[in-house]
């Protein structure tokens, strides 16, 4: 399969640049360069209300559709960036979108990030601020019935991650989780980081280069680290994955799909073709991520 038109020319202008190396550049730089791709996100939606909330000293991002009234299904979102970047900012286009064609109240989840703070402080505060949503379900005018749980990227691994704790604590669960090309395997075992890992913008380096600075030392077989190993998946609730056909995370999200159905998990999986890992922030340039917006929105509303 071929690359999406205004992907490809996202790809050729970083071959032809030279395939900066993401290992070369300072944090600050990274956190900059993924702001400015916020530019490719598309049109900023406006029939939603934007309030940034405190709750158990949890900074939390709602969007909530204009005309919302009552008790709301709910997405808690959790943001990639390989756990060194990211947050509301480079989030803000897509969660608009997903509120207002979801109808549901979208809370974005800030967590810390690496380097300043490692291993497991991200895991944490992304355990943490699902409860304080759940315990405030009320006070947030939410559907405590119907929470979804999400992500991209890293932020894919720790609405998995946080889904297990859940289950495991035995208070509350979430009626489904939609994990977009997650992280799962900081092991590197599978070959796509190989076949996708040099030419398609985030590369090979510039995921383990974020593990590295998020995990330091830690043992990269840890069931939290890298949950692709896991056998204890029985008993989460239905889960659905995106994968990219050119995306180095691309066989890890399919193997998790496998491992889920052995293990009498509800799961579904969806390979988008001619894309790559990123692709659900460039609605501005790819019918792929305009689709996928509007597949998750409708997948949260039916929850």
């Amino acid at each position: 399969m071929a690359l999406e038109k205004g992907i490809a020319g996202l790809v050729s202008d970083f071959i032809a640049a030279g395939r900066p190396s993401a290992r070369a550049m300072s944090i600050d730089e990274r956190r900059a360069g993924y702001i400015a791709s916020v530019s490719l996100a598309g049109e900023t939606e406006t029939r939603v209300q934007v309030e940034d909330v405190t709750l158990d000293d949890m900074t939390l991002r709602i969007f909530s559709p204009l005309e919302a009234n009552g008790k709301l299904p709910a997405l808690i979102y959790y943001h990639g960036g390989c756990f060194i970047s990211g947050g509301f900012d480079t989030h803000d286009k897509q969660l608009r979108q997903l509120a207002f064609y979801s109808g549901c109240r979208v809370i974005a989840v800030r967590y810390r990030l690496a380097p300043e703070h490692r291993w497991p402080a991200a895991h944490d505060d992304a355990l943490r601020g699902a409860e304080v949503i759940w315990k405030n379900a009320e006070r947030l005018n939410i559907d405590s019935q119907r929470i979804t749980l999400a992500g991209d990227s890293a932020g894919g691994h720790l609405a998995l991650v946080t889904a297990l704790r859940l289950k495991a604590a035995a208070v509350w669960q979430p009626a489904q989780l939609v994990l977009i090309y997650p992280m799962l395997d900081a092991t590197v075992y599978f070959d796509s980081y190989t076949f996708n890992g040099s030419d398609y913008v985030i590369t090979r380096d510039a995921l383990l280069s974020g593990y590295e600075m998020y995990l330091g030392d830690t043992d990269r077989l840890l069931s939290d680290v890298s949950p692709l190993w896991r056998d204890d998946f029985a008993g989460l609730p239905p889960v659905h994955i995106i994968t990219a056909e050119f995306d180095p995370l691309c066989d890890e999200g399919e193997a998790l799909y496998q491992h889920m159905t052995e293990q009498g998990v509800t799961c579904t999986c969806s390979r988008y073709l001619g894309v790559i890992h990123g692709f659900f922030q460039l609605a501005g340039i790819s019918q792929s991520a305009r689709d996928v917006i509007q597949d998750v929105a409708a997948r949260v509303a039916r929850a």
